[in-house]
């Protein structure tokens, strides 16, 4: 890998829709592989997980329209499958053309939208406490906060952000909750209601299991969002690797990174493979 080129930094790619921010870690030459965050984050929620995957990978993580540094436009679609053409044309614009997909949370449907979509471009699916349908959800959608009052408190922000963890005496950074207050109460709700509606059709498990495409699913074990014993659901896709993280709650990535990116790191090294 010493002749790679490194690939580092972000930018934005100007797409039809409008503008998406992207991130690019690692070496050019390396296995893609692509983080898509959940609802109400950004970028910055893969930001503990990058060093530890920048050995093995040109990681390559971007802000969902309406998201982080991304546009927010009140004026464009935020439908589960316009989100996730987005992501593959972000691929495009970058060269690459096969990529392991990873989703955390309402991420993991646009990964599996993107499957679905653009199954040449995914070689293998990882989705990080994505409840595989409505049933499975727990709550809360926003947690106490007032869309008629926006930006949301601190406080608010807080109690919002405390059932995406579950270990004692974790603090939520401070930036993810800056790109929640850069959102707009639209792209919020859109964004919910287009991850609502999506599951509404069809569960994830029944979309996955036709497509073949291999599929790791991790879990924590406390996540006080989705039920964890949901990720049994899973099991309907033919091979699918599922495992529960004890201790962790909903963002595994930010609770314990180390013990999420070894579970993902050895799923990788079995379906990715070198682009150059």
């Amino acid at each position: 890998m010493s002749n790679d080129i490194e690939e580092s930094g972000s930018s934005h790619l100007p797409l039809k829709d409008d503008d998406i921010h992207v991130c690019q870690d690692g070496p050019h030459g390396a296995p893609a592989l692509l983080l898509i965050h959940g609802s109400v984050s950004s970028t910055r929620s893969w930001d503990p997980m990058v060093p530890l995957l920048t050995a093995f990978h040109r990681v390559i993580r971007i802000d969902l329209l309406g998201h982080g540094r991304s546009a927010k436009p009140a004026d464009r679609s935020y439908a589960v499958p316009d989100q996730a053409r987005r992501a593959g044309l972000a691929l495009d614009l970058l060269g690459v053309d096969s990529a392991v997909v990873v989703g955390h949370s309402s991420g993991g449907v646009i990964a599996t939208a993107l499957t679905e979509l653009r199954p040449g471009l995914v070689t293998a699916l990882a989705l990080i406490n994505t409840g595989p349908g409505l049933a499975a959800f727990t709550g809360p959608d926003t947690g106490g906060i007032d869309l008629a009052q926006w930006p949301p408190t601190d406080a608010q922000l807080r109690a919002f952000a405390s059932s995406g963890v579950s270990r004692a005496g974790y603090r939520i950074p401070d930036e993810l909750l800056d790109d929640v207050r850069v959102m707009t109460p639209h792209t919020l709700t859109e964004t919910m209601a287009a991850t609502r509606a999506y599951l509404e059709q069809r569960p994830l498990p029944d979309r996955l299991a036709p497509l073949g495409k291999p599929l790791l699913v991790i879990f924590g074990e406390d996540d006080r969002r989705w039920r964890a014993s949901s990720a049994a659901d899973y099991l309907a896709v033919p091979g699918a690797d599922v495992a529960l993280l004890p201790g962790l709650g909903h963002s595994p990535l930010l609770e314990d990174p180390p013990k999420t990116a070894a579970r993902l790191l050895a799923f990788t090294a079995r379906h990715a493979a070198r682009t150059d």
